[in-house]
């Protein structure tokens, strides 16, 4: 649903509306509840979208204020949300000011008894700027993966309270966003001898299926008390990877793993990205409704360009063609095509590339065949025709200041590329940072593949022979990007859950 508010209506009354809002108002005995929080993202100059669930069928009402004690509020047409979308409803906000910190209050009214109201539930979210201002914002991925769930005695998703303090303009979630092929049981021993106990709903039992078990992969994390206070207050970026369906996934994939019944993995990613779309505040795009790429601007010094690396790749095999073709395909024609042209034609100062998985890490699909576009070192082979492209297109193209975030491989890093190390030696140098996990196994460090010529120049990871430690063991990160509004200089930090900034960056913006 889109709502088109001026900024005369945005600032406008709304006396008479706000009464539906006050408890009091319902006499039912049994009242709706938003069972989830909120959530806002997608954030744009002049908009945002908007989530929230009610745990029955309802209309979802929506009061929009520029101030906290909603006192020059409006209140937005109803949304209904039934079954047909788990009792979810997304609104997409459109003529906000600005550069305008703006407040939103939700409650939920019965479909069957219209003196039923849910108490209100309020979010905020902060519209991006036009003219220059510092910009902070903060990335990362892996959300209750490997078995570590919601242990509310051990403080439930801490790297999210964290993050929360820091207050980001916006957050980047890299991918990896729920285990949905990773059931949790109700303990799980620790490496250190100590026991692990996840809070348990039905749905997180087994191997998500059916379109309501995908569903409720997501709802399952907002059932943690920091995920819900971070999402009220801090707009998500959502892009996807392999675990939203299941581990190392490809269109043309038939499963063979028994938790299935299921195994038409073309089927299960259809279910996925529908309830990706409906859990996520995504905006969606007419020509592709289920598209995960596309690119958000926040003010004159940033542009950031999400990529999908999943939906449109060929199968998995061991990646070593000398020829490009159909075997060879990663991010697919017009992926490639929009992102050359979208970088071209940035005119901010900094063009952030957020990419669900690292360029040259080395990820394994089993023995022989390759997850990631990553196949060893030597010259590009395989997937890697389709990243020689990119960065080569950057070059030629003369696009200045490209920076790639990451996630997805469980540990954090800084990578500098460079052609006077590699075997591929058509591009400029560039840096690509990793961080995670938010809430996972921590693992690593992966092999490089000197293709594009990567140098680890920060790395922390669990020490040799330790793999999938709890998040209790303190090794779970996220990285910060702190952008100067006078001079455009970048920082990038990668911290810690105990939010300690373990290595930083400055970067200065080249003059294009």
């Amino acid at each position: 649903m889109t709502i088109k508010l001026s900024r005369r209506s945005v600032l406008g009354t709304g006396i008479a509306s706000t009464a539906l809002f006050l408890p009091g108002f319902s006499r039912a005995q049994s009242r709706p509840v938003v069972s989830h929080g909120l959530q806002s993202g997608d954030v744009s100059h002049d908009g945002a979208v908007i989530w929230a669930r009610a745990d029955r069928p309802s209309r979802m009402q929506v009061e929009v204020s520029t101030v906290e004690s909603f006192a020059n509020s409006r209140m937005l047409p109803d949304l209904a949300v039934a079954e047909g979308t788990d009792n979810m409803g997304k609104m997409l906000l459109t003529g906000l000011p600005s550069d305008q910190e703006v407040f939103y209050r939700v409650s939920m009214v019965d479909l069957t008894d219209l003196n039923a109201v849910s108490e209100p539930v309020v979010g905020r979210f902060r519209t991006a700027p036009t003219a220059r201002r510092d910009v902070r914002f903060v990335w990362s991925g892996d959300t209750a993966g490997q078995g570590w769930g919601i242990d509310e005695s051990r403080g439930g998703m801490g790297t999210y309270r964290t993050m929360l303090n820091r207050s980001p303009d916006f957050f980047i979630h890299s991918g990896d966003t729920i285990y949905a092929d990773g059931p949790l049981s109700e303990t799980a021993e620790m490496p250190d001898g100590g026991t692990w106990t996840n809070l348990m709903t039905e749905e997180k039992s087994k191997v998500a299926e059916t379109l309501h078990e995908y569903r409720h992969n997501w709802l399952y994390n907002m059932l943690d008390t920091n995920v819900r206070d971070f999402n009220a207050q801090v707009p998500m970026f959502s892009q996807w990877d392999d675990h939203e369906t299941v581990n190392n996934w490809y269109p043309n994939e038939i499963l063979e793993d028994d938790r299935y019944t299921e195994k038409n993995v073309a089927l299960l990613s259809a279910r996925s990205i529908r309830a990706f779309m409906e859990t996520n505040p995504i905006r969606q795009s007419p020509e592709e409704p289920g598209r995960v790429y596309r690119k958000i601007s926040y003010g004159p010094h940033l542009d950031v360009f999400f990529i999908d690396m999943r939906t449109y790749r060929g199968d998995n095999s061991t990646n070593d063609q000398t020829e490009r073709g159909d075997a060879t395909t990663f991010l697919g024609r017009e992926q490639i095509d929009w992102l050359k042209a979208g970088l071209a034609s940035s005119r901010a100062t900094w063009k952030i590339i957020a990419s669900d998985m690292p360029i040259g890490l080395l990820v394994r699909d089993g023995a022989e065949h390759f997850e990631n576009l990553a196949n060893g070192d030597g010259p590009v082979r395989g997937r890697e025709f389709d990243i020689a492209e990119i960065l080569s297109g950057i070059k030629h193209l003369g696009v200045k200041n490209v920076v790639w975030l990451t996630a997805d491989v469980h540990y954090t890093a800084a990578h500098h590329y460079s052609p006077d190390r590699a075997q591929f030696q058509d591009f400029d140098p560039f840096w690509e940072f990793v961080s995670g996990p938010l809430h996972a196994g921590t693992f690593g460090p992966n092999d490089l593949d000197n293709t594009f010529g990567p140098k680890v120049e920060f790395v922390k990871a669990p020490e040799d022979g330790q793999a999938n430690l709890p998040p209790s063991a303190g090794l779970q990160f996220f990285g910060q990007v702190d952008i100067e509004g006078e001079t455009g200089v970048m920082t990038v930090s990668l911290v810690d859950r105990a939010d300690t900034v373990l290595w930083s960056k400055e970067l200065e913006p080249e003059a294009v």
